[in-house]
Parts: C-alpha cells; structure tokens; sequence
C-alpha cells in the first residue's frame, strides 16, 4: 500500500472551513474566569497536530451527508477529551517534548496539567449533555471510560518484558482507538445512519487508530526528533512493551532477548543504540508495519459500506497516508 503525506493534507484540506469553524468553537468554549486554566488549555491545543480524531468526524459526517452544525460541537468535544488525556498522560509518563516543544507539565507543572486535564474532559461532558441526544452521550461516555482503563492497563504493563501482542493490541485500541472509532461512529448517529453502516464506520476508526498507535510505537526506534517533535526512547524509558520489541523479544537469540528483558525492566534509554540495532537484526521493524498495513486495510475495507463521493475517497486517503507518518 503506497502512503505519502500530501494525500493526507490534500484529505484534511476538504474540511480545511469545517476544521476552523471547530477552532471557532473550541475557543468560545475554552473560556474560563481562571486565567491558568486558558492559559493551559490554549498552550496545548495550539501546539499543532492534525487534529486526526475530529478531522474523521467532519469526513465522516461529509460522506454521510450531514451538514448539520453540531457536528462541529462534537467535534470540539472529541478534541477536548483527546487534549484531556494528553495532559493526564505527560505527566503519568513524566514526558518533557511533544510535537517539538516542551510539554504543558514541563511549562507549567504537574499540578497544573492534570487540573486543566480535568477541566477539559468536565467540559466536553458538559457540551455533550448540550447535544439532547442520549446516544451521542453514551458513546462519548462510554469511550472516555474505555480510554481511562486502558491508560490504567498501560500502566500495569509498563517493565513487563513478557507482553504479548495480543495484550499490546488491547492496550491501543482502549488508549488511542476508542476515540478514533466514537469520532466515526458519532457521524453515522448524527447522518441517522443505518446500524450495519455505522458499524462499519466505528470499524474504519478503530483500525485507522490501531494503525496510527503501531506506527507511532514503531517511530521510537526509528524517527527522527526533529521531524516528529518528541524524544525518541521515550517509550523505552517509561518501560512501554511497543509491538517492535515484543517482535524483537520473541525472535532475538537468548543472549538479546536477555538485553531487552534488563532494558525494559529498568526503564533506562542507556542502551538504546543497542535496543535499536536489535530491532534491526530481527527484522522487527518490518513485521510491525506489516501489521500497521493490515490495520489500514481493514480500514480501507470497511469504507465500501459508504456512498462514493470525496469525502469517502478523502477517508481512503487518510488510511493509506497514516503509514508515512514521518513526514
């Protein structure tokens, strides 16, 4: 499956009047009488990205064909909860770079972060209550609740060099899939869409965010932190069994497979050159993109349940494109 960055602005350029609209609404509701808690939220929102999760919603809803305005409400909400988690997570992974500068916590501090953290995922609630509609509700609700566990079993899985695959995948598709697939699935509720149809859109966002989370891990041993705006060995550091070193783990000889079980166990980016030329030698790299390319077909596949227009071709790009995600 070829990739390339430009397809995927080119799709997110479709939606480029709908995105700023989100924007328009993102500001209006970031507004609060404590100054710390704008001054925080605004510093994280504005520090770039592709802002994937409600990019999808707005394709979604456009192949769908609704133009209804609460589309970019629920939008808003989904990039609340995702800026929410990040906050939560730099502080539980005590991370210092994200999309090449310093983190809110390293900026502003711990405290701070995770307060603010909590006043976006109140207030994405609150604009969720403001939709009327149950449905929209319960999967929002149902979502953040599922993101929440996974956080917590990531947790528990941190310097288990034993981590299977399996255990891996369940991982990301609670931590990071959950809100790719609500974002999908909340422009089928909102289209009024059939149930098999919305099923196949919660089933392109779940695999579109499973690809996003692999090739993601996979960047850690392999990016550049110029290019992708964070340290690399993070993951290493914080003791993280990513898909590369599980492939490395069960294909590496005794004495490497010893090496990654000590690294991973002591968090310590000390070895990472070594980690790195590990990953190499067997081969792991390739097997994880293999993967990441079977999740974006999946995908792919499940785009054939939608009408044909651009927003259903901009959707396929956006799945080819998440496998160069160097650039």
């Amino acid at each position: 499956m070829s990739t390339s960055a430009p397809s995927t602005y080119a799709a997110l350029a479709l939606i480029a009047d709908d995105m700023r609209e989100v924007d328009r609404v993102i500001a209006a509701r970031l507004d609060s009488s404590v100054a710390l808690v704008g001054e925080v939220a605004h510093y994280i929102i504005r520090a770039g990205g592709k802002r994937l999760r409600p990019a999808l919603l707005l394709l979604m809803s456009g192949a769908l064909g609704y133009t209804g305005a609460q589309r970019f409400n629920l939008a808003a909400v989904v990039e609340f909860i995702h800026t929410a988690t990040l906050l939560h997570d730099d502080v539980v992974d005590a991370s210092t770079l994200r999309r090449g500068r310093a983190t809110a916590n390293e900026r502003f501090g711990n405290p701070a972060s995770v307060l603010v953290g909590d006043f976006l995922y109140s207030r994405a609630f609150q604009m969720m209550v403001e939709s009327g509609d149950m449905r929209v509700m319960r999967i929002l609700a149902d979502a953040t609740n599922v993101i929440a566990e996974g956080e917590v079993q990531q947790l528990v899985n941190t310097h288990d060099a034993a981590l299977t695959e399996a255990g891996y995948l369940e991982v990301i598709r609670s931590k990071t899939a959950k809100l790719f697939e609500a974002s999908a699935r909340l422009a089928a509720v909102l289209a009024r869409s059939p149930s098999d149809v919305e099923e196949r859109c919660a089933t392109y966002g779940r695999a579109l965010g499973t690809a996003f989370q692999v090739i993601d891990d996979a960047l850690d041993y392999e990016g550049d932190v110029q290019v992708m705006g964070k340290n690399l060995g993070d993951d290493l550091r914080e003791g993280k069994m990513t898909l590369p070193l599980i492939v490395a783990m069960q294909r590496g000889t005794a004495a490497q497979q010893a090496m990654l079980r000590r690294v991973i166990e002591a968090g310590s980016t000390d070895e990472l050159d070594a980690v790195a030329a590990v990953v190499r030698d067997t081969d792991a790299m390739r097997a994880t993109h293999a993967a990441a390319v079977a999740q974006a077909q999946e995908a792919v596949d499940a785009l054939s349940a939608l009408p044909a227009n651009s927003y259903t071709s901009a959707l396929l790009q956006l799945a080819t494109s998440l496998l160069d995600r160097t650039s």
